[in-house]
């Protein structure tokens, strides 16, 4: 009996790779992983390579980038990404090769401690471009951290 249960694992386990690799949300975490490394080592080549050159990148003050403008930003240091930290993040994919990401995070910007933290509600969208998934489009807004703390008891 043991040594079917071991062999129903191990196939199991070879499976594994298998179901990762026809699972379109792996792949659409895997660019939105690749795109939070990207702005976080400031490399241009992975910037280049995650970003699509399409980018539409509205900050959460309004401010709006392109390609053009916010990836020479991060490179340069002017916008300096320290981390990325999701609370909730999830894929939809609403028409083939368009994919929209609904997220909270928490974002750690500045070149030093202490790091300025934004707390975000986070629209984001993802196109296949050449058999890649590539950063589109960003639409974040802050929330009030106080909100999402437990409500006071009443009285």
């Amino acid at each position: 009996m043991k040594s079917h249960l071991f062999a129903l694992a191990v196939f199991a386990l070879a499976l594994s790779p298998l179901r990762a690799a026809t699972d379109p949300a792996a792949a659409w975490r895997a660019a939105d992983d690749a795109r939070v490394a990207a702005m976080i080592s400031a490399d241009p080549a992975k910037l280049a390579a995650a970003f699509s050159d399409d980018l539409i990148y509205v900050h959460s003050n309004g401010k709006v980038d392109t390609k053009a403008t916010f990836a020479p930003a991060i490179a340069s240091g002017k916008s300096a990404y320290h981390s990325v930290t999701y609370e909730q993040r999830d894929f939809r994919e609403v028409a083939a090769g368009l994919v929209l990401m609904t997220a909270r995070c928490r974002v750690q910007l500045g070149k030093t401690a202490p790091f300025n933290e934004l707390y975000l509600s986070v629209l984001a969208a993802y196109r296949l471009e050449k058999g890649a998934w590539r950063f589109l489009a960003w639409q974040s807004c802050k929330l009030d951290t106080a909100a999402t703390a437990a409500p006071a008891a009443k009285k």
